[in-house]
């Protein structure tokens, strides 16, 4: 590898990685803060089986699921407009990432809270607990860690995927090195570097991952 691609690669890491840090990392967080909150609710509404909202759900699921993500991508950014809903590519990409993670998450959810044992769930009313309560404190902590290493690959898969939202416009990690790539001419060496930053990016998050099922497990210990 020449001096002039080395010089290169140096000059635009952090040009890459700093949009990494403000726009990749924020985009990722945020749409699976809010696809956790999508995810359980809609895993809620199909375990509790309420007739018109479960048939809703799985309708969302059924399309989030048959689509591929670029596409919806376009249809929020590009097609919206056509029905005069206008936004800005940063709201809109953190809307598609939520809907798409929480279609995907609220199936892994739904199979952890069904995991749980039915006794449980009759011990709950037992000792007085309503539903609501039976699920908070007794089935939800269960299902957690059943649901937290699968639910961990979302987010770092979700982490990867935000590289399409430069197709909307989105100034991340991915489009950043594009720009270089236009100025600069060199395509194999900055798409290789910008691999290796989504690669430790994933790294920590794996490692993240082990922490928690560790944690988890050790506290799953000391209840039991």
């Amino acid at each position: 590898m020449s001096d002039r691609v080395l010089g290169i690669m140096a000059d635009s890491f952090t040009s890459i990685l700093i949009p990494g840090l403000t726009a990749t990392v924020p985009l990722a967080v945020i749409s699976f803060s809010i696809a956790l909150v999508i995810a359980t609710a809609t895993a809620l509404v199909q375990y509790a089986r309420i007739p018109v909202l479960t048939q809703i759900a799985r309708f969302y699921i059924w399309i989030v699921r048959g689509t591929p993500l670029l596409v919806q991508l376009y249809v929020v950014f590009y097609g919206l407009p056509d029905l005069g809903i206008m936004l800005d590519p940063f709201p809109a990409a953190i809307i598609v990432f939520s809907l798409n993670t929480g279609a995907y998450s609220a199936e892994t959810i739904r199979g952890a809270i069904e995991s749980v044992p039915v006794g449980q769930l009759e011990a709950g009313y037992c000792v007085g607990l309503t539903y609501g309560q039976v699920m908070r404190r007794i089935v939800l902590p269960q299902a957690l860690r059943t649901a937290f290493p699968p639910l961990s690959n979302e987010l770092i898969a979700l982490v990867k995927d935000t590289s399409l939202a430069a197709n909307i416009t989105v100034l991340e990690m991915f489009m950043a090195t594009q720009r270089v790539v236009s100025r600069t001419w060199e395509s194999m060496p900055l798409y290789l570097e910008v691999a290796a930053i989504y690669l430790l990016f994933s790294t920590v998050l794996t490692w993240l991952q082990h922490v928690g099922e560790r944690y988890l497990a050790s506290r799953g210990m000391e209840r039991g």
